[in-house]
């Protein structure tokens, strides 16, 4: 909610944002989330007591959480789902390069290589990773805009890897002796072992730590000899090492403890993005709290809340107790702003499609959020969604349920112009908290 000046004001509920709607004191700022605007209120005349903001970034996957927190205590208000697209961009990359590669080889006998004029600047990351922190701080910027954010809370790492590799115990650090000990380490071997059973591959199933060479044969507790296993496996090895537990599966021996010796300078590799993130969000001005997935994970134990990013990102950093969060999670969709080239390439890489050069028509561009009312025909109903404009003046509208074709542009309202994501909202798996 905005003040008269377009300066946020402290969140309110769907119920009296309609209220204001509906009696005229407001008006729409924003389809999508809704950001409504007052007529008669400026900040200054009004108590603002802020809000703050959580952050659990992933690979494909980045929740955002805002919520108002009363000594330690919070409420959630707003939860946005994140989803990117670094995959796709990363085999556009591919192609873009093996296509150039081709064109560049075919009738050419040798060609003096060029690697040593190639330099990149410090902190750099590749263009599918650099989508991820860019897209994330696009995001803490709007919800800055839009709500009083006092602070970002971030998780920086999925696990703390100086409290795992210290071969003494750290003073001063709490989850060592206290509490959160071993979810630091839990949550490390989950993501090592990509969450599934070392030995079978289930997924899926409780899992248990499992020392790869038993302690009763001289194994040591280091990560190094630590992996997860499902309780049947974990049972049926019991005390033998794994290469006699495994005697009839060389092979899977053999990967086992190969991928046990991984050291844990490659989890800085993991955790790349979310600290180049970090740096990102300092550079804002808003004070940054950074914490790690093992507390979150030790959060969301002690709450009762199910996983989700959403409820991850609520969870984030020193908390005492989670009062309730919002029933339903607005996800957006990274789906980029469109691309300069006016043509298509066939399989080879050569143009085989040129593409009109005038973006709009009709006064809509493909992107745009828009509400059709088709009264008759097979497409009769009301669709809400990303439109795809053709030249005919018949569009497609990409829903929830699908993408509708043929609709014809008089039936079609603009709703909110494109900004490069597709939106939705879907329940939040824990929506049965007191919100």
């Amino acid at each position: 909610m905005l003040d008269k000046h377009g300066r946020p004001l402290q969140p309110t509920r769907p119920g009296m944002a309609r209220k204001l709607l509906a009696s005229g004191r407001a008006v729409i700022h924003r389809h999508t989330p809704l950001v409504i605007r007052l007529k008669d209120r400026e900040v200054d005349s009004c108590r603002v007591p802020g809000v703050e903001a959580s952050i659990d970034p992933g690979s494909k996957h980045t929740g955002l959480a805002v919520f108002h927190n009363d000594e330690g205590t919070r409420t959630g208000l707003f939860a946005v789902q994140l989803d990117h697209r670094g995959g796709r961009i990363r085999d556009r990359l591919a192609a873009r390069a093996a296509f150039r590669r081709r064109r560049r080889t075919k009738n050419l006998r040798y060609r003096k290589p060029r690697f040593d004029n190639r330099a990149r600047p410090q902190g750099w990351l590749a263009p599918s990773l650099r989508h991820r922190v860019d897209t994330t701080i696009s995001w803490v910027t709007r919800l800055a805009r839009w709500a009083p954010v006092r602070a970002v809370h971030i998780e920086r790492v999925a696990f703390d890897v100086h409290a795992m590799s210290a071969g003494r115990p750290l003073e001063g650090v709490e989850y060592q002796q206290g509490t959160l000990a071993g979810y630091e380490v839990r949550e490390y071997l989950l993501e090592k072992w990509a969450r599934a059973c070392a030995y079978c591959g289930k997924t899926g199933v409780p899992l248990n730590i499992d020392h790869i060479h038993p302690r009763s044969r001289g194994g040591s507790d280091r990560v190094s000899n630590l992996a997860v296993a499902c309780v049947g496996c974990n049972q049926r090895k019991n005390a033998r090492p794994v290469t006699e537990f495994l005697a009839d599966q060389p092979e899977v021996a053999a990967r086992i403890q190969a991928n046990a010796k991984v050291p844990l300078r490659d989890a800085a590799a993991v955790n790349a993005t979310r600290w180049a993130l970090g740096r990102a969000l300092a550079a804002t001005g808003l004070p940054v709290h950074a914490a790690s997935g093992g507390r979150t994970k030790w959060n969301r134990s002690r709450t009762g809340a199910p996983k989700s990013h959403t409820l991850d990102a609520l969870h984030v950093g020193e908390l005492a107790d989670v009062q309730g969060w919002p029933a339903t999670v607005l996800v957006a969709g990274a789906a980029g702003r469109g691309g300069y080239a006016r043509t298509r390439t066939d399989r080879y890489g050569f143009p085989r499609l040129r593409l009109p050069r005038v973006k709009q028509v009709h006064g809509f561009a493909t992107g745009d959020l828009v509400r059709a009312s088709v009264p008759s025909g097979k497409n009769a109903g009301v669709h809400i969604g990303r439109v795809s404009v053709r030249t005919t003046g018949k569009f497609n509208i990409t829903t929830v349920r699908g993408v509708v074709q043929g609709v014809h542009h008089r039936h079609i309202r603009l709703l909110q112009r494109g900004d490069g994501y597709a939106y939705h909202y879907q329940a939040e798996s824990g929506n049965d908290a007191p919100m």
